[in-house]
């Protein structure tokens, strides 16, 4: 079972211990004996910050209250053992199996443990704490535990984004082919969908994630069956974020999944405010395009606002249709225009037209060799309306396709040729490609670029206010970055389906505390009126610092315990940097106590 590679730090960890000169060079966590000397030492790192706030957010308290109570002669709490798995992923995402070793390397009080507990941090022990995270995982652990977050750390929900990703597999997995019941919980199918990592020969799940607008702080999670579809995912969704909300007075923005009528309907008629993209399917989407390819004069663009770069250049200009319409089912209409988006379109357009000439002269070169296959004109037709539907350029491209008779002699009879032998002519047919860009519907092309349309059916946002709260939209795709690439959740190499939801709930909680760490650290930032701090390397300024970013600052802390005969044991801990004190103190936390 592996979730990812191991850190690239680990072979550096050793770099910082302080030499002794009684001792040889030691692995943290391995003591050093000499006579009438003993010295231990242990890895920190970024620990104490992490812990701060997994204090904060009480979640052992809450893996206490909601998941199965442990055996009275169970040595190491599930509890526990799974904020050790917490914060394995957040700081180096080891294996399962390498779990226990990486803890050893670390004080065992960072971890709230005894040393004798380390060592029973081994994968069978892991994997039975994940099937119990598996049975106490539902909507009511995760809804107690983001309800403390939202009072602690004084989250807003006014405004939340819903999207979701999805979790590809290795392997058969037939015992997980089809959903079913575990431990009394329900287990997803681990099946083929569409995958959106673009592997469709992988099975897969599909994990949904809620953020807030306020920080990007996830607020609720779900994962499904892997050919789950999204459209019928948000209703649940929808009515669990209101009892999370105390109600349906928040702003719920998703992408064009949301845009059923089952699903608009549902919130519209329970209160709710939703802002989401109407699909191409829409008739109201054709009609609109149709009137600017036909008329574009007829369509007034307002101006809203410009987006800058770090240097002041402007980089796009948003536009909105001064004449705001209805949909079918009568929610507000509104037609964007971007210029960004525009140059977008024209370049992804042209390198359709590209892709498909170079198709088409491939396959005319196909059709001039004396061996090729295409000997029936059916057969030449279909292979070009694949190839322009593949390339989805036909309205531009016109294929004409003009039948030849390829003419060869062979003899009558069979013989030495000479003057009298006699030939007979054999004839097939032979097909030539001719085509041409259709220069008038390329530029009524350019009319549609930059476009397109949100549905609302809040009637207080302005059509600048309804842009900017979908432009936050792709904020959540930072969070299925991190999760898939910080966290290394993909690919999925356990093979118990109950186990691997408990580990999609892991990577709940890891998102949760990372944003938090990081939305902490901004505001103080913001508070103290610092525009930036120097993490990366040479000192650069880092004006948004990242959780990953700051871990592998605090890296190099180690503690090393000195006891010399009968005295009391010294303890020394790595002297902090600047930088270090400087984010210790804007997150409230004492340099002089740290790693102690």
């Amino acid at each position: 079972m592996s979730r990812g590679k191991k850190s690239r730090s680990s072979a550096r960890r050793g770099s910082a211990r302080r030499r002794v000169p009684v001792a040889e060079p030691l692995e943290p966590g391995q003591p050093s004996q000499a006579p009438g000397l003993t010295l231990r030492s242990y890895q920190v790192g970024a620990l104490p910050l992490i812990n701060r706030i997994l204090e904060r957010m009480r979640l052992e308290e809450f893996f206490q209250e909601y998941l199965p109570a442990d055996d009275s002669r169970c040595q190491l709490p599930t509890a526990q053992a799974l904020l050790v798995f917490v914060r394995n992923v957040l700081m180096s995402r080891e294996p399962v199996y390498a779990v226990g070793g990486w803890a050893a390397q670390f004080a065992p009080d960072l971890f709230n443990l005894w040393t004798e507990q380390v060592a029973l941090l081994h994968d069978d022990r892991l994997g039975r704490c994940l099937t119990r995270l598996f049975v106490g995982t539902g909507p009511e652990l995760i809804l107690a535990v983001v309800r403390h977050v939202i009072a602690e750390f004084q989250v807003t929900l006014d405004e939340l984004h819903n999207d979701s990703t999805t979790v590809s597999f290795y392997g058969a997995y037939e015992e997980a082919a089809e959903e079913g019941l575990r431990l009394g919980r329900a287990t997803h199918a681990i099946t083929w969908g569409h995958n959106k990592d673009h592997r469709p020969d992988l099975k897969q799940l599909l994990y949904t994630l809620t953020v807030s607008h306020d920080g990007n702080v996830p607020v609720y999670f779900t994962s499904h069956s892997g050919n789950v579809v999204d459209d019928t995912t948000h209703v649940a969704t929808w009515d669990l974020l209101c009892q999370l909300v105390g109600g349906p007075d928040f702003l719920y923005v998703a992408d064009c999944k949301l845009a059923s009528q089952e699903n608009l309907g549902h919130i519209a008629r329970r209160g709710g405010r939703f802002v989401t993209v109407m699909p191409r399917t829409h008739g109201e989407d054709e009609q609109f395009r149709a009137q600017l390819r036909q008329s574009p004069d007829a369509v007034r663009w307002e101006p809203l606002y410009e987006v800058t770069n770090e240097d002041g250049v402007v980089t796009d200009r948003l536009f909105v249709c001064a004449e705001e319409s209805l949909s079918s089912d009568g929610y507000r209409l509104l037609w964007y225009r971007s210029t960004r988006k525009a140059e977008l379109d024209l370049a992804a357009r042209t390198r359709r037209v590209q892709r498909a000439l170079a198709a088409l002269t491939e396959l005319r070169e196909r059709l001039s060799s004396p061996r090729t296959r295409f000997r029936e004109r059916a057969k030449v037709q279909r292979a070009v309306d694949d190839l322009l539907a593949e390339c989805e350029v036909e309205s531009w491209l016109r294929v004409s396709l003009e039948e030849r008779e390829d003419a060869t002699y062979r003899q009558a009879q069979p013989g030495r040729p000479s003057k009298h032998t006699k030939y007979k002519k054999e004839t097939r047919p032979r097909y030539y490609l001719t085509w041409e860009l259709d220069a008038v519907a390329f530029a009524n092309a350019e009319r549609e670029d930059g476009i397109f349309p949100l549905l609302t059916n809040d009637r207080q946002l302005n059509a600048e206010e309804v842009l900017r709260a979908y432009k936050r939209q792709p904020l959540i795709e930072k969070r299925f970055s991190q999760f898939k690439t910080d966290f290394a959740v993909a690919p999925v190499y356990l093979k118990d389906v109950g186990r691997i939801q408990g580990l999609l709930a892991i990577y709940f909680f890891v998102l949760l505390v990372q944003t938090l760490l990081e939305r902490e650290l901004r505001q103080a930032m913001a508070r103290k009126g610092i525009d930036s701090l120097p993490l990366y390397p040479e000192g650069r300024p880092c004006s948004r610092p990242t959780t990953a970013r700051v871990i592998e600052v605090f890296e190099p802390i180690q503690r090393h315990v000195l006891t010399l005969g009968d005295n009391e044991p010294q303890c020394l801990v790595t002297e902090l940097t600047k930088l270090q004190r400087q984010i210790l103190k804007l997150l409230a936390l004492s340099p002089a106590d740290y790693g102690h």
